[in-house]
């Protein structure tokens, strides 16, 4: 399978790799100039790439199982350390990417993960983000998001948007939780969410920050939604640099 993959390698970079771990919706191009901006402040390489089904990557069959966010953890991720071959690494994870990187932290005992920055992060379901992904469901059929979307995904809109929507909304899905997880990270953490964020609420924060073995930074950030790094980039950027500073 081809995957889609950007690479900043700065001059001089510090032997960190900083891995981007794209939302439900998102690609590399969704990133925007995000990463390169990092790379640059930080001294670090950093590798983005578009899972299976997203940007430019090859297709996948749908229905997603319901254990895509798992599979794509300890199965896919482990194989694009090997073959970047990444020794060290900081996994930076948006919505579902920052799930993901939960569950490899948690769940794949691997030293190469030496820290995690999450935006975002979902580790159980809550009512308000089943509703807004209903009415980004509603904004795909009947509103223009699908014709939003294909300049990012092209032929594979469908199947990015589909495979994340049916799954979350599957009433098979409520149950999903990754609590369990938790108590074996103990890298740092940097934890960043939107005080109006619409796809989930300061309690995925405060639960994340009570199972771990290690205090996380948390970040609130105000007048900002879903995503720090596109609502409030200069303090997402300079949060990631402090961070990165005071740990590694």
């Amino acid at each position: 399978m081809s995957l889609e993959y950007q690479h900043f390698n700065p001059p001089q970079s510090a032997d960190l790799t900083l891995v981007f771990l794209h939302e439900g919706l998102g690609c590399v191009a969704m990133w925007k100039d995000f990463p390169r901006q990092v790379a640059q402040l930080t001294g670090s390489r950093v590798l983005t790439y578009s899972r299976a089904g997203y940007g430019g990557s090859d297709p996948c069959p749908l229905p997603r199982p319901l254990s895509f966010m798992h599979d794509e953890a300890l199965h896919v991720l482990p194989k694009i350390l090997d073959e970047a071959g990444i020794q060290k690494a900081i996994l930076v994870g948006h919505s579902d990417g920052a799930s993901i990187a939960l569950i490899n932290a948690g769940g794949v005992a691997d030293d190469r993960i030496r820290g995690l920055i999450l935006m975002a992060p979902h580790i159980f379901v809550e009512e308000l983000t089943l509703s807004s992904i209903r009415i980004a469901r509603a904004a795909y059929e009947t509103d223009g998001l699908r014709e939003r979307l294909v300049r990012y995904h092209a032929d594979n809109v469908d199947c990015a948007f589909w495979g994340w929507n049916r799954a979350w909304l599957d009433p098979a899905f409520s149950d999903w939780n990754l609590e369990n997880y938790l108590p074996q990270i103990n890298v740092p953490v940097l934890l960043l969410q939107g005080e109006e964020d619409n796809y989930g609420t300061a309690r995925q924060l405060e639960k994340i920050s009570e199972q771990l073995p290690q205090p996380p930074e948390t970040i609130l950030l105000p007048e900002c939604g879903h995503s720090p790094f596109r609502d409030r980039s200069t303090e997402t950027l300079q949060s990631i640099a402090a961070f990165l500073q005071n740990h590694f």
